[in-house]
């Protein structure tokens, strides 16, 4: 959702977002427009949170850097986003960073598509992530595909049967897309529970 507000800086955004009445929202900067992040639908938000979780363990176990989920804000090419996955190395920022947005663009980006993203404003981030040196992994739930970003390279596609890498950005790090997009279904558990009359 775009709000109709007055076309401003990123530095007059920067002070407008703290203030108390936005606290609890979360908010973009996109081609010069506040977007407000809506609320995703369940199955992308378990997307996100299973890729950040095998994201960050990884990182942790290698002492390789750390990751945010969707509250963590960068400064991207002149923009302000709020990936729903972010990955920094600690060779590039071996410090916690306390901004509300950090000003170092993330190594790593993914971005889990729902209903409510507006495919214009996908192209711009994706756009401005990529003259920023950093690699994004749009995810899309509905198609159980990944679109890979890498900057300097054609896109890449990959599908239920395939298997993302992290390269050079986490080395070591694997991740199978049925493992991303694998659905719970009644039959994935046989537990026997007790009779509610017995």
């Amino acid at each position: 959702m775009t709000l109709k507000a007055p076309i401003m800086t990123p530095e007059q955004f920067d002070v407008w977002v703290l203030r108390p009445e936005n606290a609890d929202k979360s908010y973009e900067f996109i081609a010069g427009e506040i977007v407000e992040k809506m609320v995703s639908n369940q199955r992308s938000a378990q997307i996100g949170a299973k890729i950040l979780t095998f994201i960050m363990l990884h990182a942790m176990q290698h002492d390789l850097g750390r990751a945010t989920g969707e509250q963590g804000g960068y400064m991207i090419n002149g923009e302000r986003y709020m990936p729903d996955v972010a990955y920094m190395s600690y060779a590039r920022q071996p410090i916690d960073n306390d901004d509300a947005y950090n000003p170092l663009a993330p190594d790593l980006v993914v971005e889990v598509l729902s209903p409510s993203d507006s495919p214009r404003e996908t192209r711009v981030k994706v756009a401005n992530y990529l003259a920023a040196g950093t690699v994004i992994w749009v995810v899309s739930p509905d198609d159980e595909q990944i679109e890979i970003y890498v900057p300097g390279q054609r896109v890449c596609l990959l599908g239920i049967e395939d298997t993302l890498d992290g390269g050079a950005i986490l080395p070591g790090f694997t991740l199978s897309l049925e493992t991303i997009f694998k659905r719970r279904t009644d039959t994935d558990s046989q537990t026997n529970l007790p009779d509610a009359e017995s």
